[in-house]
């Protein structure tokens, strides 16, 4: 493998396998993200955060790649290096009443792989507050919600990796630099103005989400987009601060900057400037509210800090909820998920003792959206999260979820509120696909004014891309998948059929499955890779992905198993390629060729 960076002495043992395949692998990986960004140089990582810990996100694909990368002997993490939230509380498995076979042994499985791997088995998705973990400067974080909130205001620096490129840094101590390691891609790129109050954690998330519901695909957004906020109220708590990012993340967000509140760079080109104002919030929250009878009422995602817990105590106090379905009291269960570190605080302050007096059940080392419940049971959940309504409603779980605020939820957990619901079963779901997703579907099949051979002469149907380092040369034809918008593979790409599974996404219904994927780049969740790799494990996946954007998310898994991947296409390629059209991606040495070459 040839790569244009000036590697030192310990990068080049590396790659010539001298520590250990996994490190050698891990080494390519990183130069093939180098090599597609256009990055130069190789930056040492202060810590590492690994997403893709439960057997719902991970998968098989992650429990198959853990286990062929433990036989290495000499596989262990070069920086210190914190875990994801798991997919159960293993002490309360019972209690969470989980019927998918096998579930609590494949998720101390993939928990024992990376402890295996010397990574600190944190089971958390808010490293940013567990102490000690935060290293002033560079960092590889994956997990959504927090790369946001990293950037957003901790001071450090990361990409929006995915699990797996987050492991290659782990595994070497390095990550190319590009990106938001630049400052120059951490301007603002959108403008948003606040025009109602907020107050509650959860209109901070309404507001979080909302912001990437409005994305188009005319925006040229390579790392996502970076709101500046205005109109905040002049003092933000942890938790307000936290639920904005977490929400804002669910779109693919790696930063937000708060006019008053953070240090602003020289303005960036603003792409759109957008209004949130009471109507929005309003009209959000009647989206949202419950429209069907609630099984279950989720707290704590990202999981609770110990202020959240401390207001659950405080409602509770007194109080009687649910801890079972079988109670007979006609209440939902109430479950608040939090980390090992704050459950400890709570136990040791006391508010552990009132949430268990009430009867709600304060569950560690998981959080609602990577849990599989039992259906039987659980046919809707209430929470206070967009990040959990999410991916709750997303190919994970398909749990038609609603949001109201904290209080409220309590109330319904103790019986105080009620609600009038659509006794035919009208779902929340259907409510909350953005009108921005609703207009692209109805118009993206595009009437093409070619068809025929002497209009084919006319239309663009060549186009050029760039190629990773470590894959040779490949001549591949195909039916294209194609959209303009970005593909979520956690929870909307089906992982045993490739088909997506988006409500208002344009390419919703459609499979991928052998196909030439074509689309801008991938979003959401951070665990993509390994859903991708779970379908090449399947023989599921597109036969090639082309991308016009450097993706994070798809090409780690390209890489690791040689599909051929490709990007840096000219986006004006989606007003002349559509689905069903016979396509073929080419590479020769260094050139790699798009051409279109019959109509559907």
């Amino acid at each position: 493998m040839t790569t244009n960076i000036s590697l030192n002495e310990e990068q080049q043992v590396m790659l010539a396998g001298k520590k250990g395949t996994a490190k050698q692998t891990a080494m390519r990986l990183l130069l093939d993200l180098a090599a597609a960004a256009g990055a130069t140089a190789l930056l040492p990582v202060r810590s590492a955060h690994l997403s893709g810990v439960s057997p719902l996100t991970g998968g098989y694909g992650l429990r198959h790649f853990l286990t062929r990368l433990t036989e290495d002997p000499l596989a262990q993490v070069a920086v210190p290096t914190t875990l994801n939230a798991a997919g159960c509380d293993a002490d309360q498995f019972d209690q969470m009443r989980i019927t998918v076979p096998d579930f609590l042994a494949h998720s101390q499985e993939i928990v024992g792989l990376y402890i295996k791997l010397g990574v600190q088995p944190t089971q958390s998705c808010i490293p940013y507050e567990w102490e000690g973990v935060i290293a002033e400067g560079t960092v590889a974080w994956s997990e959504s919600n927090a790369i946001c909130f990293a950037n957003s205001y901790c001071g450090l620096k990361t990409n929006r990796e995915s699990g797996l490129s987050a492991l290659a840094s782990a595994l070497t101590g390095y990550t190319p630099k590009y990106g938001l390691l630049n400052d120059e891609a951490r301007k603002p790129n959108l403008e948003v103005t606040v025009t109602c109050e907020l107050e509650d954690p959860t209109d901070f998330s309404i507001l979080g989400d909302w912001i990437g519901k409005q994305r188009q695909a005319s925006w040229r957004m390579p790392f996502g987009p970076i709101p500046l906020i205005k109109g905040l109220p002049e003092i933000l708590n942890h938790e307000q601060r936290k639920a904005l990012t977490a929400a804002a993340a669910n779109y693919g967000s790696p930063l937000v900057y708060l006019d008053g509140h953070s240090e602003l760079p020289e303005p960036g080109p603003i792409q759109a400037s957008l209004q949130f104002g009471k109507v929005e919030l309003e009209r959000r929250y009647d989206e949202l509210k419950p429209r069907i009878d609630i099984s279950l009422i989720a707290i704590g995602c990202p999981q609770a800090s110990v202020g959240e817990i401390r207001m659950v105590a405080h409602l509770l106090k007194g109080r009687k909820v649910a801890s079972s379905p079988d109670e007979g009291s006609g209440l939902p269960p109430l479950w608040i998920f939090t980390s090992s570190a704050n459950k400890a605080i709570a136990e040791k302050v006391g508010l552990a003792a009132i949430i268990k007096a009430s009867g709600g059940l304060l569950l560690e080392n998981t959080c609602p959206e990577v849990v599989p419940y039992d259906r039987r049971w659980v046919k809707s959940i209430l929470t206070n999260s967009m990040k959990a309504e999410h991916y709750l409603q997303s190919g994970l779980n398909n749990i038609p979820t609603s949001v109201m605020r904290l209080a409220d939820c309590i109330a319904a957990a103790t019986g105080d509120l009620a609600f009038e619901v659509d006794r035919e079963g009208a779902s929340p779901i259907a409510a909350s696909v953005s009108e921005p997703l609703r207009v692209r579907k109805e118009t993206e099949k595009r009437t093409l004014i070619v068809s025929g051979d002497e209009d084919m002469s006319r239309a663009v149907n060549s186009y050029q891309g760039q190629g990773l380092p470590s894959q040779g040369d490949f001549s591949i034809v195909a039916e294209a998948f194609v959209t303009d918008v970005p593909i979520t593979f956690l929870g909307f790409v089906d992982r045993l059929t490739g088909v997506v599974r988006e409500p208002g996404h344009p390419a919703d219904g459609q499979s991928m499955a052998g196909k030439i994927a074509i689309f801008p780049k991938g979003t959401g969740s951070t665990v993509a890779p390994y859903v991708l790799l779970e379908l090449f494990y399947r023989g599921v996946a597109p036969l090639a992905i082309a991308n016009t954007e450097i993706d994070q998310q798809t090409a780690p898994a390209c890489s690791l198993e040689n599909i051929p991947y490709a990007f840096g296409f000219d986006p004006d390629l989606f007003e002349n390629l559509q689905n069903g059209d016979q396509v073929e991606l080419s590479r020769q040495n260094d050139r790699v060729t798009l051409r279109l070459l019959k109509r559907a």
